[in-house]
């Protein structure tokens, strides 16, 4: 069963941005290096200056306790800003995925009821197209040059007070948001505590990543996921250490170049993105510089990207499982102590255990569904009380896989619990994207699932019954997917399209979507490659 996890304690009056942020030029740290972006480098007294104008000046729109702030930004100083800002006022920023298409902008803006929406230029139309139809929306401040109707991010932080006390809320009040991916497709609201960060900080960032205030972190991950929100932020400020902040898709040689530049001591990526690094590196001689670690979560690193990767450059990855309702990762390999393959043993604060379909606890070596308990959880998902209660039952959370726990206390994934599909360590609903493919005229039927490509990472791939079977063409596949990339975020693309004449289905018209990753790996519907495209889309 495993014991209740005993909570980090924290005096009841906490807000989280005094403690990531006012603690540095508190402590003599003014001058120390916080942010590294775009060749400049921002020292922790300026950060906090510019956390009290970003506050004061979402106090001047009328942003008040509780109220929420949606941040559609690229990563760059201004994210952190309005992120700290708006917890320093006790209203609640909510990091928003700036792959998304703007239905599903507009969706996040309705449900988070945002007075204000804080953005990057690239992604104001967005925003602006859909406020019309989001009645709380009532400004649109721009990181950058301003349209009509819009409101400009420096103008209002250069008009503001660098003075700005503390709002009066406790470790138990809300801090943040996150926007997870849903079995429909349909994003959830995942509510995060002002203390999650610092149990994240205290328990990950302390015993796995051993961060410390001579670090600098880089991650290929962006802020808006929970796992880049802590790698490039709560974590390096947590004990007064450095973030290198791009805002670039990272294409693996840009992502060697930042490595060149900026010198990172800590490096995080997902599979997906050290097996496109490791294709970089055979084309040309990259080197890691400095990089004392390198972490990986998102999707199971396969045990041949670990060893490929520790043999070009002497580096080991740390894999990992964490989820945004944990806030970040809770299982995890340890430096030195590294099992190939294995999601590695749990973070000292969290505790697990697998149980079968009827809740009860199997043996090592079987194979059964994985739950976890640990004071980062988040305390639901907002406005879903059924999904709440799905997920979470009293201390511990449901994460949706498939454990097998050995009997050295490692955890090796099997599969997830429902049909999602983790592609480049994100989220993709297949039902979501099935309803897009079916909007085609061509599309009779389609179904999708998950199947690997040579590095064993996997992808989506779409069986689909077409109207007229002569159109099962590789053109009609070309058509299908920029069909899907117009209307939905790029990683949601399927990788490969698979013409089929019926889809296996039971009794009662059920698609048999075992039989399609089976017909998907015995017909070698992953032995055609895809260009690379971008790490993590």
């Amino acid at each position: 069963m495993g014991a209740p996890t005993t909570p980090i304690a924290l005096p009841r009056r906490f807000n989280a941005a005094t403690r990531f942020v006012d603690e540095h030029p508190a402590r003599g740290r003014d001058a120390t290096v916080a942010i590294v972006h775009d060749g400049a480098e921002i020292t922790y007294g300026t950060v906090a200056r510019n956390v009290n104008r970003a506050g004061n000046a979402l106090r001047t729109l009328g942003v008040g306790l509780e109220q929420r702030v949606v941040l559609l930004l690229h990563d760059g100083p201004e994210f952190v800003y309005a992120f700290w800002g708006a917890i320093k006022i006790g209203a609640v920023p909510v990091p928003t995925n700036t792959l998304l298409k703007p239905h599903d902008i507009e969706y996040i803006l309705n449900d988070s009821r945002a007075g204000v929406a804080v953005v990057s230029p690239a992604l104001a139309w967005e925003v602006a197209q859909a406020r019309d139809r989001v009645p709380t929306l009532r400004h649109i401040v721009v990181a950058g040059k301003a349209e009509a109707g819009m409101l400009s991010f420096a103008e209002m932080t250069d008009a503001s007070s660098a003075e700005l006390d503390p709002a009066a809320t406790t470790a138990d009040d809300v801090a943040f948001w996150l926007y997870t991916s849903g079995t429909t497709g349909v994003p959830k609201g995942v509510v995060h505590l002002q203390h999650d960060m610092v149990v994240c900080a205290e328990t990950y960032g302390r015993h796995i990543l051993e961060i410390e205030h001579g670090d600098r972190c880089f991650s290929i991950a962006k802020l808006f996921f929970a796992y880049g929100l802590g790698n490039s932020l709560y974590f390096p400020f947590y004990v007064g250490a450095s973030t290198v902040l791009d805002p670039q898709r990272p294409e693996p040689a840009h992502v060697f170049d930042v490595i060149e530049r900026t010198q990172p001591t800590l490096f995080f990526g997902v599979p997906t993105a050290f097996a496109a690094l490791l294709q970089e590196a055979g084309r040309s001689a990259p080197s890691l510089g400095v990089v004392r670690r390198c972490l990986s979560a998102g999707e199971p690193l396969p045990r041949a990207i670990f060893e490929r990767w520790l043999a070009r450059f002497g580096v080991e990855i740390l894999d990992g499982i964490g989820t945004t309702e944990m806030c970040h990762t809770f299982i995890a390999n340890r430096g030195g102590g590294v099992r190939p393959g294995s999601s590695g043993t749990l973070v000292p604060g969290y505790d697990a255990r697998i149980e079968d379909e009827h809740g009860r606890g199997v043996e090592a070596g079987e194979i059964g569904n994985l739950l976890v308990c640990g004071d980062s959880c988040c305390s639901g998902y907002w406005n879903q009380h059924e999904r709440t209660k799905e997920t979470i039952r009293g201390e511990w959370i449901r994460t949706g896989d498939k454990y097998v726990r050995d009997e050295d206390g490692f955890f090796w994934y099997a599969g997830r619990s429902d049909d999602m599909i983790k592609a480049g360590g994100i989220w993709v609903s297949p039902s979501e994207v099935e309803a897009t493919l079916m909007e085609h005229p061509a599309v009779l039927e389609a179904a999708v699932v998950a199947t690997f490509d040579a590095d064993h990472l996997e992808k989506p791939v779409a069986f689909v019954v077409p109207v007229d079977a002569s159109r099962g063409t590789p053109s009609l596949a070309s058509e299908l997917r920029e069909h899907v990339k117009a209307r939905l975020a790029p990683y949601k693309c399927p990788r490969w399209v698979a013409f089929v004449g019926t889809l296996p289905k039971t009794a009662t018209g059920k698609i048999q979507r075992f039989k399609l990753r089976e017909l998907a790996t015995s017909d070698g519907a992953s032995a055609e490659h895809a260009p690379t495209g971008s790490l993590g889309s």
